[in-house]
């Protein structure tokens, strides 16, 4: 059983880039954390230095009857969950119409989908404590989308606009949602989860082939440094009021910004004719 003091986490996709970072970082604040991965061995080295410390179970998050199994389990190690860290997913990269159905599919199940499935595994466990804590982890992508990103981006977007729902859903029960929107980290994204549209259309090498291009450029150039956007998250955590959406980064910052004030100049010079729409007074 946890203490006050102590958390105990439950966070998907820990085998490499910002799941290892985030449970290094647990580690260190001295919270208890049950990190799922399709390959748990792949912590083997992080479990043997932190045996009291530190779980992992094997886990596909777009597997709900999967997720629902290790969601107890994880809740049965140390006798409750407080945190729950979203962070599991891959990207796919290229125009809309060169990937296959089984590609959107797939993408879609695990971008979107399995945090659906593990907020609603766990829900249960928080509205029966009156507390709790999800992290969802989104993407630039999911500030403005990109030519390249359509189901990636638009499986992120889906997530921001459950997770506003699920804040407002809970938010009387003593449950908090953060959304966290990071820009480019120097993690193994790019190289080992992102997969490539299954054709090459030239009619899109200006557009997203040429976002591809650049996401090859940036591998391991990325400016973000994966520990601190770690340890950032743990901070809010022990926020008694943390934000909802957490930006991460000079990059992604900036582009925050700059989507806000195109959206407000579009509104304004659209606004008259979008105005006029209600029945006469």
């Amino acid at each position: 059983m946890s203490t006050s003091s102590t958390r105990v986490w439950l966070v998907t996709g820990v085998s490499s880039g910002f799941g290892r970072a985030l449970v290094e970082q647990i580690l260190a604040a001295g919270d208890r954390v049950i990190g799922t991965a399709r390959k748990p061995e792949t912590l083997a080295d992080l479990v043997s230095r932190a045996p009291d410390q530190l779980q992992v179970l094997a886990l596909d998050v777009a597997d709900p009857v999967q997720v629902r199994a290790v969601v107890t389990e994880a809740a049965g190690i140390w006798g409750r969950l407080d945190v729950v860290v979203n962070n599991a997913g891959y990207g796919l990269v290229g125009a809309l119409e060169e990937y296959t159905e089984a590609q959107i599919e797939r993408n879609l199940a695990t971008n979107l989908m399995g945090p659906l499935y593990v907020m609603r595994a766990v829900l249960p466990l928080f509205r029966a404590q009156k507390s709790g804590h999800f992290v969802n982890l989104s993407a630039a992508a999911a500030i403005s989308n990109y030519a390249g990103f359509s189901v990636y981006g638009g499986a992120k977007a889906g997530l921001e606009m459950v997770s506003e729902s699920v804040r407002a859903e809970t938010a009387p029960l003593g449950i908090k949602v953060t959304l966290v929107e990071p820009g480019p980290f120097r993690t193994d994204f790019i190289g080992r989860s992102l997969e490539r549209g299954a054709e090459r259309l030239p009619d899109y090498d200006g557009t997203s082939g040429k976002f591809l291009g650049f996401l090859e450029r940036i591998n391991g150039r990325q400016p973000g440094d994966p520990d601190r956007a770690a340890a950032a998250i743990v901070k809010v955590v022990q926020e008694p009021n943390p934000p909802f959406r957490l930006v991460l980064g000079n990059y992604a910052i900036g582009k925050t910004r700059r989507m806000l004030a195109a959206r407000g100049a579009e509104l304004d010079t659209w606004e008259a004719a979008g105005m006029p729409m209600d029945f006469p007074a």
